[in-house]
């Protein structure tokens, strides 16, 4: 019997993960990892520098802060003496501005040494890709730098915001070409060769497929017990069958948070009956 629910636990892991695109977190990161080349088409198509070559790179990074809350970076990258941030958001909450700002100052914070003049302080970039125009100005990309009021002059502090919006995937345009591969579940169907390519080694490779498999696993566990517990509190003020019901309603929102999932993906990863869609959706 545990074979067979592996087994069917496993084919239900390579349904999902055909489904993935560079939306879905769990699926960049893999993508990303250890991958230069992907790193630096991202960024010098969406900075418009083709010469940028990153020298490193780290995903799902976790930033320290010993007195407030930590950050844990998608991707976090390294070229020409600046500092980058790629992140990638569904929804509207998690690409908040302020949430920018405090990723901004994180990174400052902890890229200057103690007694280094600030001078030294990197030109530092933070990059949110999200799913829908969250700024709502119907711009494919939007540039945030500080201005002095009273005239048109850049504060030149050397930090930088950008919102990508990927809903305006027009291909005509590099920017719109990239979007689009970001949401394509098809390796084939992609512009860039690059992203193609490694889409297509955790898609259809097996090794690849095990490797994103694996990680899903631990995701998934880490995420089945926060909300076990927090099921169990349910279940013993409700009963039983409310607690395993809240049980799954906090694993599905933590995976869309967390994970950046949709509500639908959280829900077949989860092996929630389709006939329960529906009653969950209206209760998230």
């Amino acid at each position: 019997m545990a074979r067979d629910l592996d087994e069917a636990r496993r084919m239900r892991y390579q349904e999902v993960i055909q489904s993935f695109t560079l939306l879905d977190d769990v699926f960049m990161t893999v993508v990303f990892q250890d991958s230069l080349p992907c790193v630096d088409l991202v960024l010098q198509i969406i900075l418009d520098q083709p010469n940028l070559r990153a020298e490193r790179v780290i995903t799902q990074d976790t930033v320290k802060n010993l007195r407030g809350h930590d950050v844990r970076l998608d991707v976090h990258a390294f070229a020409d003496g600046r500092e980058f941030n790629i992140e990638i958001q569904r929804a509207k909450s998690g690409a908040d501005p302020r949430r920018a700002r405090y990723h901004s100052s994180i990174m400052d914070a902890n890229a200057l040494p103690a007694g280094v003049d600030y001078e030294k302080l990197p030109e530092s970039y933070v990059i949110f890709i999200t799913e829908t125009d969250v700024l709502g100005f119907g711009q494919p990309i939007y540039v945030i730098r500080r201005m002095i009021e009273g005239c048109s002059n850049v504060f030149d502090d050397g930090s930088h915001i950008i919102y990508v919006n990927s809903a305006m995937a027009d291909t005509s345009t590099p920017l719109g070409r990239l979007m689009h591969d970001f949401r394509c579940a098809q390796p084939e169907k992609m512009y860039y060769d690059v992203l193609a390519q490694r889409t297509r080694a955790f898609k259809q490779n097996e090794e690849g497929v095990s490797h994103v498999s694996a990680l899903w696993e631990q995701l998934l566990k880490e995420e089945y017990e926060q909300g076990r517990e927090a099921g169990i509190e349910k279940g013993i003020e409700k009963g039983i069958e409310k607690g395993v019901e809240q049980e799954r309603l906090s694993s599905i929102r933590r995976m869309m948070s967390e994970l950046q999932l949709s509500m639908e993906k959280a829900m077949d990863v989860l092996a929630i009956p389709r006939s329960e869609w529906g009653r969950y959706k209206a209760m998230l």
